[in-house]
């Protein structure tokens, strides 16, 4: 529009110069103004008119046709927190003298697409025959933990874990006490179909209580299946 409004100053300003240069030519004669001189400058002013009239309608068609610029694309929208969640945990069954029945669900929470955090429940029934009379025993707890995925199948994993065991003293007395792992490893995930995920980790504990039932550096490893992750 600053161009149209610079190109239309630009026809009034020669309009007015053609003009004061025909008065110029007959001011001796102003009154009797000769009417062909003036039909000319009548006809070379409206041409001069026309085409600005001409090219201002031809910048506005062209303004009009332009096309408007496309709105900013919306930020990808999280997806439900339903959708967000996913469940899992494992088993672990050992038979014969030594008898070993453990239960570890959990349930975790996606933050982004690669980082998720959760937690896990554990309850063992342990039975160990080597012993006269037969130990047994149920350890139960839970524990915080954080993934982060490196890959499509691997991830890192971290997790803080109280467990109470029953334990003895060296009087042979039976006592409870908490025990705590700070584990930290990696994982291997293998895709079952749909949404069901075969999880394999291998986990070290680098607070190595003396309360723990591991060895010093034993690594940890287990086989669960999720879903969601």
């Amino acid at each position: 529009m600053s161009l149209n409004l610079f190109f239309f100053c630009g026809i009034e300003y020669w309009i007015n110069k053609i003009i004061l240069f025909m008065f110029a030519q007959q001011k001796s004669n102003f009154i009797n103004y000769n009417r062909k001189d003036m039909k000319k400058v009548f006809i070379l002013g409206s041409l001069i008119l026309l085409f600005g009239i001409a090219i201002f309608a031809q910048d506005t068609i062209v303004e009009q046709v332009q096309p408007e610029p496309k709105e900013k694309k919306q930020k990808k929208q999280n997806p439900p927190i339903g959708q967000r969640l996913y469940f899992g945990g494992g088993m672990g069954l050992t038979f014969g003298s030594y008898t070993r029945i453990g239960l570890y669900p959990l349930v975790a929470y996606k933050f982004t697409p690669k980082f998720s955090g959760g937690t896990k429940f554990l309850y063992e029934y342990v039975k160990d025959n080597y012993y006269t009379p037969a130990y047994e025993s149920s350890n139960y707890g839970g524990s915080l933990f954080t993934r982060y995925r490196l890959f499509p199948s691997l991830y890192l994993h971290a997790e803080y874990e109280m467990v109470n065991y029953q334990l003895y003293s060296f009087n042979g007395e039976q006592f409870r006490d908490w025990i705590p792992f700070f584990y930290v490893g990696g994982g291997y995930s293998q895709n079952l179909g749909g949404n069901a995920w075969l999880n394999m980790q291998v986990l070290f504990d680098i607070i190595q209580d003396p309360g723990s039932p591991y060895r010093v550096w034993q690594p940890i490893m287990s086989v669960g299946v999720g879903v969601g992750f």
